[in-house]
């Protein structure tokens, strides 16, 4: 009588964690974590005395790691960000092409710096930066669309719409949260909480 209850549980309860592989989410978590320390680490090689303490005494020397870092750094937050959050195959896809295209854009960065790098002629400076800039918006584009899809699922104003059948007849009625976590709660319970709910339902579905 009630086929959309599952798949209500899933898209608006904690139900949608359930089944995902805990090493992806430790993965994740990881690279995001592993993201946030490389720009971190790239700011105090330019910005402190730590550049010098690892023995990169002029400004070239400091800034091709530093750049190196904080371009690896970012799409690894936000690969992370992906992993962690339930997201669909689409944003899984996004988020890695828009990580390869930054990575080929640190690469080009390591082959172009210094020697072709402004005030130096030929430069790459704008085929570096326009690969690194179209990879990071594609992988922000991914992290955004996830982001707002779970918040969606986690929030969704004020009310659930559910979708009932009986004898071949569909109907879509619309319950308050509270009262969805009740009829989902009361399902899982004994014969009695659930012959309630389905009575209450079946009115619902009368009107």
């Amino acid at each position: 009588m009630l086929p959309g209850m599952t798949s209500l549980g899933e898209a608006y309860g904690d139900d949608r964690w359930n089944g995902r592989d805990p090493r992806w989410i430790a993965i994740g978590a990881g690279a995001f974590v592993a993201g946030v320390v490389a720009i971190v680490l790239a700011i105090a090689i330019v910005a402190t005395s730590f550049g010098d303490a690892l023995g990169l005494t002029g400004t070239y020397e400091a800034r091709e790691p530093a750049g190196i870092l904080a371009g690896l750094g970012v799409p690894a937050m936000l690969l992370g960000v992906v992993a962690v959050l339930p997201s669909s195959r689409r944003q899984g896809v996004g988020v890695v092409l828009g990580a390869l295209c930054c990575l080929a854009g640190v690469a080009l960065f390591q082959h172009a710096y210094p020697w072709m790098w402004p005030p130096a002629e030929p430069s790459m400076a704008f085929e570096t930066s326009m690969t690194y800039f179209a990879g990071a918006v594609l992988a922000f584009g991914s992290v955004f669309s996830t982001v707002a899809s779970y918040r969606v699922r986690n929030n969704p104003q004020g009310t659930v719409r559910m979708e009932l059948q009986r004898q071949g007849e569909t109907k879509t009625v619309k319950v308050s949260r509270d009262q969805y976590r009740q009829y989902k709660q009361a399902m899982r319970g004994d014969g009695g909480e659930q012959t309630q709910v389905i009575k209450e339902i079946e009115s619902k579905f009368n009107e």
